[in-house]
């Protein structure tokens, strides 16, 4: 059996001066805000891994749970013959579960860390050494265009765990309308974080662990590394909360006491209390979300739920 290599591409990286401009805005803005991936440093993606092995991160077992129940159903109506592209893979472990039910023969996987994309592929590789193995370095929150190095075959694009959730509705379109051009003949699974218990919901956002808290602060020493302040972790803690007139969790940092974080050529007072947005996880109805789907032009569109009704998983073709 001939033994392959994981190929890797790297497509469109900001330059340090582009991404030391766009951080420096969104930190001067009224409200402070950042984008959420510049959560996924090395670090950030490990602890991110962590995260899904929590009691109360209900969302990765749930989802689990639903491929585990109805796995064989859903791969009855996937498209035959697909390239499974997944998108923010990670540590690729929620695709490999697809590997034998799915038939994959080739697997495409596209994250932002490509530091940690390469490691998580090479150990795949061990596992799978006749697949054809490639990561795609690439940041998809703006646009998603895939390379033409990945083929022209139908494609089945893989995007799991209710990252979809970071998105606004609008942008949740926008995005969608992008994965519909970029399937190629073939389809989408997804999976959706539904509305449910603001007392099931926190705690997944703001465990008693603090792992969470350590992946948001955790953010702040990537800022530091990409711009040159001086942000000091002590200032500052995780808060977290449900905001149901937005349907969404909302995830900040907050100044513990009155300070000024400073960089080269600049700096920006914070007062005690004064808060960083770094993400938002919007839940949905499965009903809004299947009416999403159709208006961003995929068809057939089924869906699978676990028994409570709390995550649902989407298969739809392009």
């Amino acid at each position: 059996m001939a033994v392959r290599s994981p190929r890797l591409i790297q497509i469109g990286q900001e330059q340090p001066a582009s991404v030391r401009a766009e951080l420096l805005r969104g930190l001067a803005a009224q409200p402070a805000s950042t984008s959420p991936k510049y959560l996924y440093d090395a670090l950030g993606s490990r602890l991110f891994a962590a995260i899904t092995e929590l009691d109360e991160y209900y969302l990765t077992r749930t989802e689990a749970a639903i491929f585990a129940r109805h796995g064989d159903e859903i791969a009855l109506h996937r498209p035959r013959a697909a390239t499974l592209v997944d998108l923010g893979a990670g540590n690729c472990e929620k695709a490999a579960r697809l590997f034998v039910p799915f038939g994959v023969q080739r697997y495409v996987a596209v994250d932002i860390s490509v530091d940690f994309l390469r490691h998580s592929l090479e150990l795949l590789q061990r596992q799978h050494p006749a697949m054809e193995l490639v990561g795609v370095g690439l940041d998809f929150s703006s646009r998603l265009e895939l390379p033409t190095e990945i083929g022209d075959e139908p494609r089945l694009l893989f995007y799991p765990g209710s990252s979809i959730g970071n998105f606004t509705p609008d942008q949740a379109f926008d995005f969608l309308r992008q994965v519909q051009g970029e399937c190629r003949g073939g389809g989408l699974l997804i999976g959706v974080d539904l509305v449910k218990p603001v007392e099931v919901l926190e705690p997944a956002y703001d465990d008693p662990l603090q792992v969470t808290a350590a992946f948001n602060r955790n953010l702040l020493l990537h800022i530091n590394r990409l711009t040159g302040t001086d942000f000091a972790l002590a200032d500052w803690r995780h808060v977290a909360f449900y905001d149901t007139a937005h349907s969404r969790i909302e995830m900040h940092l907050e100044a513990l006491r009155a300070l000024t974080v400073r960089w080269p050529g600049g700096e920006r007072r914070f007062a005690a209390g004064e808060r960083i947005h770094t993400e938002n996880s919007y839940k949905w109805r499965a009903e809004d979300f299947a009416a999403l789907l159709a208006n961003a032009g995929f068809s057939a569109i089924r869906r699978w739920t676990d028994e409570r009704g709390w995550f649902a998983v989407f298969l739809a073709q392009a």
